[in-house]
């Protein structure tokens, strides 16, 4: 895997992501962010290799390489097994479910989201999901190397595993009769966010307890997955903060 610019390459070394091999635009000036990229990576026992900027610009995937391009060990999955583990005994946690999100740019700011409001795992399927793209590590600014991503074959079977485990259910849908303000976005929650072309399939949609949607008072129809993902993120986050 191949990780591109500054941001998520100095995430990714903070987090301690397994890397091969650190590729630095040569001939830049005096650059903060590039030194403490090379620093950390030499201390990581990483090689560190000079390039110039028409290779790195033959190298990068996205065009935006920002004069560093890392190349990364295949990414880890989290077993949901771990993630139920790591949640036993806590009152509240979060977990937000993708039903098909297929775009890595929306797979790295949810998960910038998750890490941000404090998301116990992100749950993604095997088919017809996004993949841990530069573009996703690039928009998650590093929030994949500290977020567990769990990848299952079958979402309603995971979403019924955290069922067992005493998690309620929210699928976000825009006809849903509850909103975020009314809806019980409390406690041990999965957020379940679907694609934004045909939203929630329906056994997913029937496996949730309940539907949510956002309150609308303008006339776009409806906010972007990553955007209404934040939205419902941060009203459970503020119920959370609000109760303690």
């Amino acid at each position: 895997m191949q990780i591109e610019g500054r941001n998520a390459v100095i995430e990714a070394l903070r987090a301690g992501m397994p890397l091969k091999k650190v590729f630095l635009a040569e001939g830049t000036g005096p650059d903060r962010g590039l030194e403490e990229i090379e620093r950390r990576a030499r201390e990581s026992g990483l090689a560190v290799v000079r390039a110039g900027r028409v290779e790195l610009d033959k190298m990068s995937e996205r065009g935006a390489h920002q004069g560093v391009i890392a190349r990364a060990a295949e990414f880890g999955y989290t077993p949901i097994e771990h993630v139920v583990g790591a949640v036993e005994g806590r009152p509240s946690a979060l977990i937000i479910a993708l039903d098909h999100i297929t775009d890595p740019g929306n797979l790295g700011a949810v998960a910038r989201t998750a890490e941000v409001v404090g998301a116990a795992a992100i749950v993604v399927q095997k088919k017809r999901s996004a993949a841990i793209t530069p573009a996703a590590w690039k928009s998650s600014a590093g929030a994949l190397a500290h977020v567990p991503l769990v990848q299952e074959a079958n979402l309603v079977r995971a979403l019924g595993i955290f069922k067992q485990e005493g998690f309620w259910v929210a699928g976000a849908c825009e006809d849903a009769e509850q909103t975020a303000w009314d809806a019980p976005l409390e406690g041990r929650l999965v957020l379940v966010m679907g694609s934004e072309g045909e939203g929630l399939a329906r056994l997913t949609k029937e496996a949730c307890d309940f539907l949510v949607s956002l309150p609308q008072a303008g006339k776009v129809g409806s906010l972007n997955v990553a955007q209404a993902t934040t939205a419902l993120a941060y009203e459970w986050l503020r119920r959370e903060a609000a109760g303690s």
